[in-house]
């Protein structure tokens, strides 16, 4: 196809055309990570006339490196956060009801090595705010922590109706009776629940969704553009792909771009210095062994730095995180290899007797938390609680810049009300519907018991049969009834990920605001975290979706090798063998 073919085609896929049109809004919301969605999503159910800009691919920053975990933040309560920890339990709950296609009960255990240590050192660290050695938080601590932490929980609703389950502490016996791989030090163990969130991007998606039916018309949303400047009045926006910049017009900007928040307030003009977030990095292992260890709960402990970290099984393998170190937004967010060196001694010091190495790792990843700037206080002790600040954008009296500090994936809805409500009183709007209780996306409608979820799959097997979709129910929740609709009689696996088809990726790239190979890689499947983005593989999805893309042959190419440096952009000798190997074929 044509140059200017494919430039039309991929301007379709990022509906920057309908930015870009009518370059006017009530709201602009520049950063496209779960925050920013989700309060897209509230205004456009307000009926608020909303456009959201994000620089790269929608999900790709912060929000694409979570610990797919949604939590009440257990280890917040030592820094006295209950407020924030009540409000995470609550949305917790919520979330559990709200997406159940994504967000299912997590079942978590802290193995703990001593009986009374950190029970002195915790009041400390909480009034010398994280100064001093860390200290192992012990078994009386723990259960200290436990007891608030059901508390919180009793709001209900984790596994059903009334309470959730208590905690439960266990002796070292019946702890390696549970877990006989753990480590024999062990002297109890600690059990309670939390909630898993196995498909982070998908989630945002089906948040962005949603506020495009609402919208309609009035809910607008470009990828790959960026606001690179302002001018009397106006934001300036530049089309990543094609280059075009234009001014664009709106009573109120949310700033939402997460851990570069004070980057793009500057690029606005105003040298803002809230943000210092800390880095998080994490690794998925294909590793058996390890696997099997887990017996399916996240293991959750604090290593001996003083650091809380995860072991966690999902989707058939192990992710393992995470760090938390001071980082520079201008440096690039990578996975290193002395973090490498961490997580296995991390493991080594639970699983002793389970050898791990280097080639069993299928994918890492890393991202900056937005927190707020901290100065010389601890990184693990830095508040994860969000503030909303205003301000003006310079040179003129309006339009309002309201910029959102901090904010994590469990308080996404909260966080987003909160920023809602303070647009809307600007605006001197009322509101006139919650997001409380509102089902997101396919999770609308989704059957939570087994007698209803094969009621609706057999509902819906006839085109693709009851195996094919059982897991596309799985995947997608109720919008695989959308999928399914969209597969053709000629619809065939792939060869190198059989769990995808042909006609289930086109239809991704033709209604999911795709424009790279990355973002399907990455973001619209489970591809490259399960370690399945090979050369290979790639060139065949890129095929599979290049008629709706209007890739040629060497538009394809240069897809390829753009979505592997991407997938392994913290591997760079990854990367370099398989640029050698691909030359050596051509």
């Amino acid at each position: 196809m044509a140059a200017r073919d494919r430039s039309e085609n991929t301007e379709r896929a990022t509906r920057s055309t309908e930015v870009s049109r009518r370059p006017y809004a009530d709201v602009l919301i520049i950063g496209g990570g779960i925050n920013g969605l989700a309060t897209f999503r509230d205004l456009a159910l307000q009926g608020v006339d909303v456009a959201l800009v994000e620089r790269g691919d929608v999900v790709s920053g912060a929000s694409a490196a979570s610990s797919h975990m949604i939590h009440g933040g257990i280890r917040y309560l030592e820094n006295g956060e209950f407020r924030l920890v009540h409000e995470a339990v609550t949305e917790r709950n919520a979330l559990l009801k709200t997406a159940p296609h994504y967000v299912r009960p997590l079942q978590t255990t802290i193995p703990i090595y001593s009986t009374f240590s950190g029970i002195l050192s915790a009041p400390l660290r909480f009034l010398r705010h994280g100064a001093g050695k860390p200290r192992e938080r012990g078994a009386a601590l723990i259960k200290i922590g436990l007891v608030i932490y059901d508390s919180f929980s009793r709001g209900g609703g984790l596994l059903g109706e009334g309470t959730v389950p208590r905690h439960a502490f266990h002796g070292r016996k019946r702890s390696l009776e549970q877990f006989p791989q753990l480590n024999p030090a062990v002297r109890y163990t600690a059990t309670y629940w939390d909630a898993s969130l196995r498909e982070p991007e998908r989630l945002a998606l089906d948040v962005l969704r949603d506020g495009v039916a609402a919208g309609g018309d009035r809910a607008r949303v470009a990828n790959y553009t960026e606001a690179v400047g302002a001018e009397a009045g106006k934001v300036t926006l530049r089309d990543a792909v094609t280059g075009e910049e234009y001014p664009f017009t709106a009573s109120v900007v949310v700033n939402a771009s997460g851990p570069w928040t004070d980057l793009t307030n500057l690029a606005l003009g105003d040298p803002t210095r809230y943000m210092g977030g800390t880095k998080g990095s994490h690794i998925v292992l294909e590793h058996e062994e390890l696997l099997a260890a887990t017996g399916g709960r996240e293991l959750f402990f604090e290593h001996s730095d003083g650091r809380i970290v995860l072991i966690y099984p999902l989707k058939g393998r192990v992710l393992v995180g995470t760090t938390d170190l001071e980082h520079d937004m201008r440096e690039p967010i990578v996975c290193t290899e002395a973090e490498i060196d961490y997580f296995f001694e991390l493991i080594a010091h639970v699983f002793p007797h389970i050898a791990v190495d280097r080639s069993q790792i299928v994918h890492r990843f890393a991202g900056v938390r937005p927190l707020p700037g901290h100065g010389d206080l601890a990184p693990g002790f830095v508040s994860r609680d969000y503030r909303i600040e205003a301000e003006r954008l310079p040179g003129t009296d309006a339009p309002t810049v309201l910029s959102l500090v901090g904010g994590k994936w469990t308080t996404f809805r909260a966080s987003a009300a909160h920023l809602t409500d303070r647009v809307l009183e600007l605006l001197a709007r009322p509101r006139v519907r919650s997001t409380k209780g509102l089902p997101i996306g396919g999770g609308a409608g989704y059957p939570t018991s087994e007698r209803a979820r094969r009621q609706w799959v057999a509902d819906h097997a006839g085109r693709v049969g009851f195996d094919r979709a059982a897991v596309l129910l799985e995947r997608y929740g109720t919008h695989a009834a959308e999928v399914i609709a969209a597969i053709g009689d000629d619809d065939a696996p792939l060869r190198t990920v059989p769990g995808y088809s042909r006609d289930e990726l086109r239809h991704l790239a033709a209604t999911e605001l795709v424009v790279h190979l990355a973002d399907v890689l990455l973001r619209r499947t489970s591809i490259a975290f399960v370690g399945a983005a090979t050369r290979e593989t790639a060139a065949e999805v890129a095929a599979v979706i290049a008629p709706v893309l209007g890739w040629d042959a060497a538009a394809q190419a240069a897809e390829i090798d753009h979505a592997l440096a991407a997938v392994h952009a913290a591997d760079p000798g990854f990367v370099s063998a398989e640029a050698d190997a691909a030359a050596a074929a051509r």
